[in-house]
Parts: structure tokens; sequence; C-alpha cells
């Protein structure tokens, strides 16, 4: 008798080790309600390809601002509002041309104006090409490139598994170089895309002149990496030889755009509010599906779930679907400007602004204690195949925000394939994964979840 209870003990004991906690439970039913009843691709479908490409202070824009703000207020939030922000209006024109003038042969290229640029003249452009492989190097030659077309040909490194390393090595020729070219007389820039693989697509981005006289101006675009990779050998052959490249972009005034903000207001400590967010602005070359469409939808998806589940948060959730992060954060500013203004405490931000791959983790902006807490909810995430809580950048957005203790988060996909579409004309619905979108929502749900039950560590009082 005493060996049957002694069994039955153990036998007890073991169900109780291997059963789900509450948390583990709702987790599930979160990836169950992400894969299954889903919005988020229905969602993005209709921003794609409904409404299309867009740049801030376009009319896309405005239309994604009303639809993504009726779409919220159809899930019965508990409050659903714009938030006002002037946005800078670029607007590119005619398609760009451009080609290798190589003696008497003509080679077209394919260009695009990088974001911010001014125009060639209405001729187009032509002049000899001086190849530099960045910043460093262009500024050993000064004057050598007076009255020449600066090639920034540094490629993004293959080596990097993390392919935003790669990116964040050299995109500065992008965002500067004409600034830098300029100051030592170039009459104009082209910059090898941002891009690992060899193709046709040149990829756009944002570009500043920074404090240069507007006089000194001078036209900048992105040649796609094929286009790179010829006009470099074409260099070697003949150093001698000209570019031609046509551009018709220009700035116009700001206009009036808003961020779309949904919020489930918290039960506990309502006061505390944790942010989710994407950009809804994207370029103009293309659909913006996976930047940022994917990040817009899966931040909606996320209240969605909580609020479809009848969920009561601790804290505030608050999904922000930013305008303007593109070409000039001004969505992002504006959020924390209204923040600090009204003293809101934010303890936790989630953005996703990576693509809408395979989650693999969190990219965190924490201390030691609250970044050892996340870490500490590995266990949560690995049945999902997501294992990579990491120092890093969490996003442009968010990066904004300043609350005296707070937790920021990027979501963290499967970054090999991101650069293959990044600002460029293929970054359509097409290149989407419904799975992996939906994954991705889940993801941040659960995370967000975590913290809300469980707070952030504190700093301790001085």
């Amino acid at each position: 008798m005493k060996k049957t209870i002694l069994l039955t003990v153990l036998v007890l004991n073991g169900l109780t080790s291997f059963a789900q906690s509450n948390d583990e439970k709702n987790i599930k039913l979160f990836y169950k309600k992400a894969l299954t009843e889903a919005k988020c691709y229905t969602w993005l479908e209709y921003l794609s390809n409904d409404i299309g490409s867009r740049l801030s202070g376009s009319p896309s824009a405005e239309a994604a601002v009303k639809y993504t703000k009726s779409q919220l207020e159809s899930l019965g939030l508990d409050k659903v509002y714009l938030q006002e922000v002037m946005v800078p209006h670029w607007v590119r024109g005619e398609k760009e041309t451009a080609f290798i003038l190589d003696n008497k042969t003509k080679t077209v290229v394919p260009i695009c104006a990088l974001g911010g640029s001014i125009a060639t003249p209405k001729t187009g452009l032509t002049a000899e090409v001086v190849e530099v492989q960045g910043i460093d190097e262009l500024k050993t030659l000064g004057d050598k490139v007076k009255g020449k077309i600066v090639f920034f040909n540094r490629p993004m490194n293959p080596e990097n598994i993390e392919t935003f390393t790669s990116y964040g090595a050299c995109v500065d020729q992008r965002f500067a170089g004409a600034k830098e070219a300029a100051k030592f007389g170039a009459v104009g820039t082209i910059v090898r895309s941002m891009n690992l693989r060899l193709d046709d697509f040149p990829h756009t981005g944002a570009q500043s002149y920074g404090d240069l006289p507007k006089e000194q101006y001078i036209p900048t675009a992105a040649i796609s990496t094929n286009g790179a990779e010829l006009l470099s050998k074409s260099l070697k052959v003949n150093p001698a030889l000209k570019f031609y490249f046509k551009q018709s972009c220009e700035t116009l005034p700001d206009v009036l755009s808003y961020n779309v903000i949904g919020e489930l207001t918290g039960t506990v400590t309502p006061e505390n509010i944790i942010v989710v967010g994407g950009h809804l602005d994207s370029w103009d070359l293309a659909d913006g599906s996976h930047d940022d469409g994917a990040g817009v939808v899966q931040s909606m998806e996320v209240v969605r779930i909580l609020k479809n589940l009848n969920y009561k948060p601790k804290n505030t959730i608050r999904a922000v679907l930013f305008m303007n992060e593109e070409n000039g954060g001004k969505g992002g500013a504006k959020y924390e400007e209204v923040s600090k203004q009204k003293k809101e405490n934010h303890i936790l931000a989630v953005e996703s602004d990576s693509g809408g791959f395979t989650p693999r983790g969190f990219s965190i902006e924490a201390d030691d204690a609250n970044l050892k807490k996340i870490q500490g909810f590995k266990d949560f995430f690995e049945p999902y195949l997501v294992h990579s809580f990491t120092i890093g950048h969490a996003g442009s957005d968010i990066s904004h925000l300043t609350s005296k203790a707070i937790v920021k988060a990027g979501l963290k996909p499967d970054s090999q394939r991101y650069f293959d579409y990044h600002h460029a004309a293929n970054d359509k619905f097409d290149a989407i994964n419904k799975r992996e979108l939906e994954l991705g929502a889940a993801t941040m749900t659960s995370l967000i979840y975590l913290i809300d039950q469980t707070g952030i560590v504190l700093p301790a009082a001085n």
C-alpha cells in the first residue's frame, strides 16, 4: 500500500513539473490565433496592392492613414486617434535615366534618385567619374574630384551573418556622400546600392546635405549592384570615360500628416505605457511591403489578438503607426514631443522594421538587469524557434522615447533576404510569406504580454 501511495505521489509530481504554466498556455494561444485567424496578411494586401507606395506627403500616404485608422476602429479598442505631424514632401518626378559613355559606346544602367536629392539640369549631367570606396578615400583625394562625378562603390560585406551589420558599415556613403563630395567641388554622386546580391534593382534611401548652403547641393543617385560592377570594370579599362544621368526630383513644402494610434487602456497601472509600432510611410519605388508595411500590420495584429482574447492589460498597450521614418523621422519625434508634454511614462517599446521574415528574436536596448530579465523568457520562445535576445538597435521611431526607465526591443527576423528588397522596386506584396508575417506578430504579442504581466526592473533609488 505504501509503495502504491509513493508511486502515485511521484507520478503527480511529474505531471506538475511538466504541466504548462498559464504564461505558456497564453503564448501558445497567441501563436494559434496568429496562424489561424490573423488579419495582418489581408491588411497588408490592401496597403500594398490597393494603396501602394506611401512616401510622406503623398496622396497614398494619406490614404494609408485613413485605412489603418478605420481598421483599428473596427477592432473595438478603447481609443483610436490621429496625431498631427508635419512631414517633408519630396517627389521623384520622371523616371531617371543613366548611361556609361565609353568612347563611342553608350551603355544604359539602372539608377534612382536618392531621397532628398535635387534634380540634375533638365538636359542631364555628364562628367568624368572618380571611383572611391567611401568617404574617407574621398577626403584623401580632395580637390581632385572637382568637376567630376564621385562614384561611391563600397559594397556590403558578405561575411557578416547579421546583414544589418554590413548595411551599417557602408550606408554613410549613401546618406552623406553627396554632402562630402560637394565640399570638394564634385558635380554629382553615384552610390552603389545597399544590396548584398548582384541584380538590376537600384535601391533608394535617405540622403542629407546637412548644413551645406543650397547653392552647393549636387544631384545624387543610387546605381544597381550590376550597374556598379559594370561601371567599376569599365573605369579600370578607361579611366577617362564619362557618365550621364538625368533626374527631375524636387522638394516641395512640408505637408500635414498623422501618426495613427490605437490603444487598450491598462486596468492596473494605465499610466504606464507599452508601445508597439512600425512606420506607415514607405519609399515610392514599390509597395513597401517589407519596409515597413509588415511592421505596421504586425503591430495592428498585436492589439487585435489581445482584444479578441478579451485580455485586460495591466498597463496601457498602444499601437502606433509612425509617419515619416524613411526621410525625416518626424513621426517618432512628434510622438515623443507629445508624450513629454503629457508627462507619459513608457516602460516598453517594441518596433518591427526589419521585414516580415521568420522571427528569430529581439534586438534590445536595456540595462543589464532588464536584458537578463528578457533573456530569462527564452524558454517561452524556444518552442517557436525564437532564440536570439541580444543588445542592439531596437528601431528608429522608438529611438526618440526618453522615459526614465524604458526597455526598447526591435523584432529581429532572419535578415538574409531583407536587403534584396530594401528600398527597391521589388519590395512588393508577392515577396511576403503569410506564415512568417503572422509568426512575427505572435512573437511581438508574446513579449508584450510577458512584460505587461511582470513589469520591468526599475533602477534602484539613489
